[in-house]
């Protein structure tokens, strides 16, 4: 079993690192964007508030700095606004603006459609079934005797 759980690991992972390829090529041919830009701004769409740069980091699983690097643009293109806090001005928060609402909106419009062409050779049956198997795909912390054994 330890074989065919290695290469089902390998084969997730294939699969993932295809289609974010092809998704970041998709971004940056047809919208001069890039997946981290992308993913900013749907974090801070999903947000019903600004985030802090903190808690931007947290919910992208990435550095400060690799954060404040896309604020940065986002805001040159007027999609954010940085603001500081009036309480404790080492705290920044980001927002997307009205212009970054609607630039959001299309790419993620077009993303999704891209998307669902990439998955189009799955029926709905497979879906349920793919839906299903991964809920149950929670890897647990391996143990000393997991190891073991």
């Amino acid at each position: 079993m330890s074989k065919r759980r290695l290469r089902l690991w390998i084969r997730l992972l294939r699969v993932t690192r295809i289609t974010e390829a092809q998704l970041r090529e998709f971004l940056r041919v047809e919208h001069g964007s890039t997946l981290p830009r992308f993913d900013v701004m749907a974090a801070l769409h999903r947000s019903d508030d600004d985030l802090t740069m903190t808690e931007l980091s947290r919910r992208l699983l990435v550095s400060n700095g690799n954060t404040t690097t896309v604020v940065d643009r986002l805001e040159l293109d007027g999609h954010v606004t940085r603001t500081t806090s009036a309480a404790d001005r080492r705290v920044v928060h980001v927002a997307l603006t009205e212009a970054g609402r609607r630039h959001f909106g299309r790419l993620a419009a077009e993303h999704e459609a891209q998307v669902n062409s990439l998955f189009s050779g799955m029926s709905s049956a497979d879906l349920d079934a793919l839906e299903e198997i991964l809920q149950r795909l929670t890897p647990r912390k391996a143990t000393v005797h997991d190891l073991d054994g």
